[in-house]
């Protein structure tokens, strides 16, 4: 006999707005403990020291995870000039000075380099395993940590304000891994000075944004009750930027079952229109995703099967 999950059956994802201070992971403890769930998980980690948007997710909401992680994320960080440090935050300790101080022009003129593919380093203190063990567990030990450079892509970057010589806030759109810590980091070394992050941010994941978004302090004051379900947004809310089908109950038993459907009828081309071969579909039920499916060769294959 199957031994029956802790906790109860919830499905959905919560907007979480992070405090400074919580981890990710202890922020996913907290919201699984306040709605009693089975299972949960968050689309992206948030540094300790930084605050705004963790998409947690609960229950069968953690199947569609990897297509948030894989959504364009906004934040907004203050880069400090003067001071490099270790950990390329406020935490850690300083490793390099510098008197430059760049101006609003100069500044300006160097963010286009940092705008499209590019490569970076991600920071030692990082979550990035090497040989099995997190890169900042290493650098915490004091051993020295050489993260292979990645690319990334950088959709925009804005110098927004200069609240003084040694402060300048950013506002940047970036793609799946990367590492705001390091961008201020290299922006600063290319500017010819050094610097780090003092405050960072982040606005935006994928289709999630702030009015979404609900504070820890102001979920615990909810308790585990119909006010805090209130805040849980449906599964298929992670994937709005993938088109969707609408399922007859025979095709949406076939899915469920794990078999594909077949959408080669001629009633069937208004259904499939705008679909491209090879690309995901977002399967629906009397309007509940059953499952996220691949379009090919005329049917619709399920990639993840969704429980309610």
């Amino acid at each position: 006999m199957a031994r029956r999950k802790k906790g109860d059956k919830v499905d959905g994802w919560l907007i979480l707005d992070k405090p400074v201070g919580v981890t990710s992971t202890q922020a996913v403890a907290i919201v699984r403990k306040l709605f009693n769930a089975q299972k949960a998980g968050h689309g992206g980690t948030l540094d300790p020291l930084a605050d705004g948007l963790l998409p947690i997710a609960l229950g069968e909401a953690t199947k569609t995870v990897p297509y948030v992680m894989d959504g364009v994320k906004t934040y907004r960080f203050t880069l400090k000039f003067g001071e490099a440090r270790a950990t390329d935050d406020a935490e850690g300790p300083v490793t390099a000075r510098s008197d430059k101080r760049p101006g609003d022009d100069e500044i300006r003129a160097a963010l286009p380099h940092f705008i499209g593919e590019i490569s970076q380093v991600p920071p030692a203190f990082s979550a990035i395993k090497v040989d099995g063990e997190r890169a900042y567990d290493l650098a915490r030990e004091g051993e020295k940590v050489e993260l292979a450079p990645r690319i990334i892509r950088i959709e925009d970057f804005r110098l927004i304000a200069r609240p003084s010589a040694d402060e300048a806030v950013f506002e940047v759109r970036s793609g799946k891994g990367a590492y705001m810590r390091s961008l201020a980091r290299d922006l600063a070394l290319y500017l010819g000075s050094v610097g780090h992050v003092s405050a960072l941010r982040r606005l935006s994941v994928g289709g999630f944004t702030e009015k979404q978004a609900i504070s820890l302090d102001s979920l615990r004051s909810l308790g585990h009750g119909p006010a805090a379900f209130e805040h849980l947004l449906p599964i298929e809310t992670a994937l709005d930027d993938i088109p969707a089908l609408a399922l007859s109950a025979t095709e949406a038993i076939r899915l469920r079952s794990g078999q594909p459907v077949g959408l080669l009828h001629r009633q069937d081309r208004d259904r499939i229109r705008g679909f491209t071969p090879g690309g995901l579909v977002c399967a629906m039920a009397e309007g509940r995703l059953v499952a996220i499916t691949r379009y090919e060769a005329g049917e619709i294959v399920p990639v993840r099967v969704i429980n309610h």
